[in-house]
């Protein structure tokens, strides 16, 4: 029997974190929650960076990006993840899931060279200080954000084509709260070698290349600032750099822990606990990370909230 991809009655079954009834509305509570502060965060550090003037700079430019794609990460999975629970349904059309992985994989992407791009933002601010307008000019911080946008759309649109030529054999389960790239490919019954070829060749441009650029740079940056004579020099120094290595830790940290946990254990379902660390918790905290460790952010947000305030 030939068995073809039957993509016009085809749907995938998203297993989520919990078959128990019981936890439901718990993780309908708890994930609403997670997202509403998300979202509202990420929107305030835009909000503010646009409003202040003081912070129109590429680190803050590069910052205002990354708290959209987070946004949009967020928004990418979450919202059909509680549509799910709240209506007990696992459902999603074959078209969804591409759609949704789709975005997934964009937005991971970006995220990955918008925190390499700062990381090289801050390794001209702390290394060349004097340099540091000329070399980080608008146009450059322009041309920056467009190529990291451009080639977030670009690769993981080739993974998504090519996994609109593989078979899928009738209603498939994911043991997933989202449509993953490599839980997606489990589930076809095609031969799948060329889209593990294309992952790996992926990983290495968007992941290693990226990871190795940002290590390069925070070597470069803490010999420089060891160097520095003065202890007030070095606090700010620190103080500047502080705030993305943490969100920097935060995100490859989480990132690694996912590949960790579904390389090594059998259990699919502990992969997507994993993953609720870089898709939600991760997007939901940059905000305070870059709120609560940085003056210019706090005085922004102050003016931005008193602006509110006295225009009601």
């Amino acid at each position: 029997m030939d068995v073809g991809n039957q993509t016009g009655v085809l749907e995938f079954l998203l297993l989520g974190l919990s078959e128990d009834a019981e936890w439901q509305p718990l993780l309908f509570g708890l994930f609403l929650s997670m997202y509403l502060i998300s979202v509202l965060g990420n929107l305030l550090i835009i909000l503010a960076i646009n409003s202040d003037s003081h912070l129109h700079t590429p680190m803050y430019f590069f910052l205002s990006h990354l708290s959209f794609s987070d946004i949009c990460f967020n928004s990418t999975i979450v919202p059909k993840m509680l549509v799910n629970i709240r209506t007990v349904s696992k459902a999603i059309t074959y078209s969804g899931c591409i759609t949704q992985m789709y975005f997934c994989l964009v937005f991971s992407c970006l995220d990955n060279l918008l925190l390499t791009v700062m990381a090289y933002d801050r390794f001209v601010a702390i290394c060349h200080p004097l340099r540091y307008r000329i070399l980080m000019n608008p146009q450059l911080s322009d041309l920056l954000v467009l190529v990291s946008w451009s080639a977030s759309f670009l690769v993981p649109l080739l993974h998504s084509l090519m996994v609109l030529h593989l078979s899928f054999c009738s209603h498939m389960e994911i043991p997933h709260f989202f449509c993953e790239l490599a839980e997606v490919l489990k589930s076809a019954c095609s031969d799948t070698l060329s889209n593990y070829i294309l992952i790996f060749s992926g990983d290495v441009l968007m992941g290693i290349i990226p990871v190795t650029w940002i290590l390069f740079s925070y070597s470069k940056i803490i010999s420089s600032i060891l160097k520095m004579s003065s202890v007030e020099g070095r606090n700010k120094a620190f103080s500047t750099c502080g705030s993305h290595l943490m969100v920097i830790s935060l995100f490859y940290g989480t990132g690694l822990g996912v590949y960790l946990s579904s390389a090594f254990s059998p259990s699919s379902s502990k992969g997507a606990v994993a993953s609720v660390m870089y898709t939600v918790v991760t997007p939901m905290l940059n905000p305070f990370i870059y709120s609560l460790r940085n003056r210019d952010m706090q005085g922004a947000l102050r003016k931005l909230f008193s602006r509110s305030f006295f225009s009601l």
